[in-house]
């Protein structure tokens, strides 16, 4: 069993010289094809470096130009070659001159060996798969493609666009259904000879020569009218990423690449010293008898396409940061904001601190700076407390402030009197447990000295805002996790809503409330109220609160113990 290796060169190649020499020595005939628009010194040099070897041949150069049909013209005339010069091959194995041979030649022959009838190339139906990454699919059989696509990219585009727009379709060759799969292909002596004579090979070439990429299908298409047994696998490890291109291996990949078990590996980038040097280095007779299986490190590869395509949740990316809705979630870990609850209990705070161990912040979206949890300046990742830094980008200060302190959950309060343009920010977060007592904010009226004028005013503005804040956390698009009640329903039974947010900030202290934090001093709320009422501003946030009492009243037995005052 003899296989032979044709392969074409365009680059690097010093690396293509050493690889070709690694198979010649082990009684492995190479033929190589040189791209035309390599400079002929440096393809001169490429052939006086392997002049010494016998079997070592080099085809017709053709000037090949990626998505052409030049390439399969190329691969054509050195399959053509490695047969007429080489009768004793019973394979051909196409490589490129980035390749690299993974196990030794003695176990490719005995793997072959077993296999002799078997034809190992990538080729699935060009309807039935979605293989194609991107791109043109069946049109690329139906209409024509006589101008490259990296060269004339406005020629290729308009000409696409004219086909489409007249209906033009090409009919396929009598006898062949289109088939799509890598150019990376080990096919049979008797194969590869029937696609060469083909009585209608030169109807094919005809044919494919308008195709798009017809490397990726002159080959898979026929080998079906051809091949006695197919394998539709390659045995060169090639990977590719989310938009098509291949991954390069890297000397970081040499284990990876051991334990792929493939033959050959495509593409190496040309200074991975250490892989050149472990794969192509003097070694014993190979034992390995493992199936060529690159899945094993699919899952490998399936992570690093996702931490390229999203990022890590909550970590903004330079290349995906002006595009929004492509960041892998607003923030990296989940935390509360509370509305009124600070205007509501005196110390709502430090008692939230005590009951679930987290960090909790004042008003970090206040006018006049973010308020940090103990008054500090600078919190965690260099964070400042400075209120135009933090309104120059409010989304990032918030996604950095969670990002910054992950493992620590952040609860922080809001309100009517904060910064507004963080309301949709905020909604919008699936990380984000919003809750909400409505009216609030009118206690610290109702407490201030200030003038009913300004009192009447500010309340006023204060309702305006809130409610807007409202039809926010109540739209469909919302994704956060909203809770609201109004002032009058909350102050009724506040024991079992706090006790709520408590088990959903720490669901794993399973712990019951035995103290409350301190309600503010609400006698005479309800006459504040009415008061406004009858200057004529009509708050109807708060609820129902009777303008003879400070607040509703409580009912006779509550089922938990009531707030201490």
């Amino acid at each position: 069993m003899s296989v032979g290796f044709v392969m074409l060169v365009h680059t690097a190649l010093d690396r293509a010289a050493a690889v070709a020499r690694h198979w010649a020595e082990r009684d492995c005939p190479v033929v190589i094809h040189v791209d035309r628009r390599v400079p002929r010194a440096e393809s001169r040099a490429f052939t006086v470096a392997l002049a010494g070897l016998a079997n070592v041949r080099f085809c017709r150069h053709h000037r090949c130009e990626w998505g052409t049909w030049s390439i399969v013209e190329a691969t054509l005339s050195g399959a053509r070659t490695a047969l007429d010069e080489f009768p004793e091959l019973s394979h051909v194995f196409l490589v490129s001159g980035s390749c690299l041979p993974l196990r030794p030649v003695e176990e490719l022959r005995a793997y072959l060996a077993e296999r002799p009838r078997t034809d190992f190339i990538e080729s699935v139906t060009a309807d039935e798969v979605d293989w194609i990454v991107g791109g043109l699919g069946r049109e690329r059989f139906t209409l024509r493609f006589p101008f490259a696509w990296k060269r004339q990219r406005r020629l290729f585009d308009w000409s696409v666009r004219l086909q489409r727009r007249v209906g033009f379709r090409r009919r396929f060759p009598a006898g062949i259904e289109p088939h799509l799969g890598s150019q990376w292909w080990c096919l049979t002596r008797q194969t590869l000879t029937a696609i060469l004579t083909d009585p209608a090979r030169h109807s094919h070439m005809r044919y494919f020569r308008r195709v798009w990429i017809p490397d990726e299908s002159y080959f898979q298409t026929l080998v079906r009218k051809h091949g006695v047994r197919i394998e539709s696998r390659s045995l060169t490890l090639s990977k590719f990423d989310f938009q098509g291109k291949p991954h390069i291996f890297y000397d970081d990949h040499l284990e990876l690449l051991r334990r792929s078990d493939c033959f050959v590996a495509r593409k190496a980038w040309p200074r991975a010293d250490r892989l050149y040097d472990t794969f192509l280095g003097a070694g014993a007779v190979g034992t390995n008898r493992a199936e060529p299986n690159p899945a094993r490190i699919d899952r490998l590869f399936s992570k690093a396409v996702e931490r390229r395509t999203r990022g890590r949740a909550g970590l903004y990316m330079q290349s995906r940061f002006p595009r929004e809705g492509w960041e892998n979630g607003q923030t990296s870990a989940p935390y509360s904001v509370f509305e009124g609850f600070s205007e509501l209990f005196e110390d709502f705070e430090s008692w939230l601190g005590r009951m679930v161990g987290a960090r909790v912040h004042g008003h970090l979206f206040h006018p006049d700076r973010a308020e940090f949890a103990d008054g500090e300046a600078v919190f965690n990742g260099g964070l400042s407390d400075n209120a135009s830094l933090r309104d120059h980008a409010p989304r990032a200060f918030l996604t950095n402030l969670v990002w910054n302190t992950r493992g620590e959950r952040q609860c922080f309060q809001f309100g009517p009197g904060d910064r507004q343009e963080i309301g949709w920010v905020l909604a919008r977060d699936p990380n984000a447990q919003i809750s909400v007592i409505t009216g609030a904010w009118a206690v610290p009226l109702f407490h201030s000295r200030q003038s009913f004028v300004d009192l009447r005013k500010r309340a006023a503005q204060l309702q305006r805002t809130e409610a807007r804040h409202l039809e926010i956390l109540r739209s469909p698009h919302t994704r956060a996790r909203v809770r609201i009640w109004t002032m009058a329903d909350f102050v009724l039974n506040p024991m079992e809503p706090l006790q709520i947010l408590i088990d959903e900030i720490a669901p794993r202290a399973q712990r019951r409330l035995t103290e409350a934090p301190r309600l503010a001093d609400l006698a005479g709320f309800g006459q504040f109220l009415q008061t406004l009422k009858n200057q004529g501003m009509k708050p109807y946030l708060m609820g129902d609160f009777p303008a003879d009492d400070g607040a509703p009243p409580v009912a006779a037995r509550p089922r938990r113990p009531y707030l201490v005052q």
